[in-house]
């Protein structure tokens, strides 16, 4: 299945008006972290855009569409922004690793439907879609792990990704974290705890 990946204005740069299409993918992103996939209709979701819920069947055949939309596209939008800042990177690890951070906060500030929907509903996708999900988070780990090995080139892999996986938990936690710092000392907070996390690896 072909998808188009979700853009924010943080996180894609852009700064044009979101198409309807994309309207109706927020709006269900948010219904459906809120209320769950199968307790928000059609209807419901066509309402929050201004059009009636026959009306979505002109952008998605449906609310599976919806969701395998949202979920594969996320997952696409983090491997490419990930490539993209190594790519534009002058090759130091360092500098590689903060700009990678501040790209996964900005998602997990910015996209905490999406962390919930992960985490409630990627089963309900289509075996294909869900296979295209855990295929690109994988790259995006990888991509990650390169980087934190050249960073400390004396930890061992297996330290390596628990260290990668355990800051994706830290910074994928936002939905959970009840009244939220504001934005500003939010990010501080998080970045100050993923380098901390990661320098545990240079650690005697």
């Amino acid at each position: 299945m072909t998808t188009t990946p979700t853009p924010t204005p943080s996180s894609s740069g852009r700064t044009d008006a979101p198409t309807r299409r994309e309207q109706i993918l927020k709006e269900a992103a948010r219904l459906f972290a809120e209320r769950g996939f199968h307790g928000v209709g059609v209807d419901e979701i066509g309402a929050a855009v201004g059009i009636s819920g026959p009306g979505l069947y002109r952008h998605f055949p449906g609310k599976d569409a919806m969701l395998a939309e949202l979920l594969v596209g996320i997952s696409e939008r983090l491997l490419d922004g990930g490539r993209l800042r190594v790519a534009e990177s002058d090759g130091d690890p360092r500098a590689v690793l903060r700009s990678l951070i501040d790209g996964h906060i900005d998602f997990a500030l910015d996209d905490r439907p999406l962390i919930t929907l992960h985490d409630r509903e990627l089963d309900r996708l289509k075996d294909e879609d869900r296979k295209r999900v855990r295929q690109l988070q994988r790259q995006y780990v990888e991509l990650w792990v390169a980087v934190v090995r050249d960073l400390y080139p004396g930890a061992g892999e297996y330290e390596v990704r628990a260290a990668v996986h355990a800051v994706f938990g830290l910074l994928n936690s936002t939905p959970h974290l009840g009244a939220p710092l504001g934005r500003e000392p939010m990010e501080r907070l998080l970045r100050e705890l993923a380098h901390g996390a990661f320098g545990a690896l240079g650690a005697e």
